[in-house]
């Protein structure tokens, strides 16, 4: 019923044969061609930036939100699989700061805001030729030739219209929100922006002993207090202590 599997299988080699049968069919096309008239179901995907390479974490994501679509067309859906493009973001004004010698706000504003813009166009499509590679190989389906990046006009104007639309329902309201800023680039920042560059260091601290006062006859036992700021220890006088659980806090 099968064809026997080789012990000696080409893993490589078996994956070429594999996208070159999908690309000489077009079997992506036909899985979207014989859906067209089935009800629709919509998958978002956060697009990724091109100007930097994928890796393997990219891996990982790329099939993940690549078998829901999958999943979706079995049970007899037809999936608008539209790729795109994230070209904003403080990662793409970064690698264009470097790319010509620049550091922070004020030397952007002094090369050109225009300039710097332009620079910034051209940088998000780095890296586009191995994305598309990339993603072939591990296959994810997606239109490529037609996809949708968030520097086009029509991509703009259209969260503008989705914005009114929120306003229109009485959704959208004002608010206050404590976030990480960049006084450099002098900008806010995501939390993902603030963990980019993250490493592990070692850091000097300190325990402390206590002692705590007892009455007369009573065992005399002590509290640990972990400090990271020792020179502040000279001025301690005391400890908050929460009864449970049972934790030290010098001040």
């Amino acid at each position: 019923m099968y064809d026997k599997v080789s012990t000696k299988l080409n893993f490589a080699e078996n994956e070429d044969k594999v996208l070159k049968l999908w690309n000489e069919e077009k079997i992506f096309e036909k899985s979207i061609d014989e859906k067209k008239d089935l009800p629709t179901y919509t998958f978002y995907d956060g697009p990724p930036t091109a100007n930097g390479k994928p890796h393997i974490g990219h891996v990982l994501t790329r099939v993940i939100k690549d078998m829901i679509p999958r999943y979706q067309t079995m049970k007899g859906h037809k999936i608008i699989r539209k790729a795109g493009w994230d070209t904003h973001g403080l990662p793409v004004e970064l690698e264009v700061e470097k790319e010509i010698g620049i550091d922070g706000k004020e030397q952007i504003e002094e090369y050109g805001i225009e300039p710097f813009i332009g620079k910034c166009k051209e940088s998000v499509w780095k890296y586009k030729g191995m994305w598309e590679e990339f993603s072939g190989k591990v296959g994810f389906w997606a239109d490529m030739d037609d996809p949708y990046v968030t520097y086009h006009n029509e991509y703009i104007e259209s969260e503008w219209w989705a914005l009114k639309k929120i306003w229109d329902m009485g959704l959208l309201y004002k608010g206050f929100k404590v976030v990480p800023y960049c006084p450099r680039c002098g900008t806010p920042l995501s939390s993902h922006e603030v963990a980019q560059g993250y490493k592990a260091v070692k850091e000097r601290s300190a325990v402390v002993r206590f002692k705590a006062k007892v009455a007369e006859g009573e065992e005399q036992y002590y509290f640990l207090a972990w400090t990271t700021t020792p020179w502040t220890l000279p001025s301690n006088v005391a400890l908050c202590v929460n009864p449970r659980p049972v934790m030290a806090i010098h001040i």
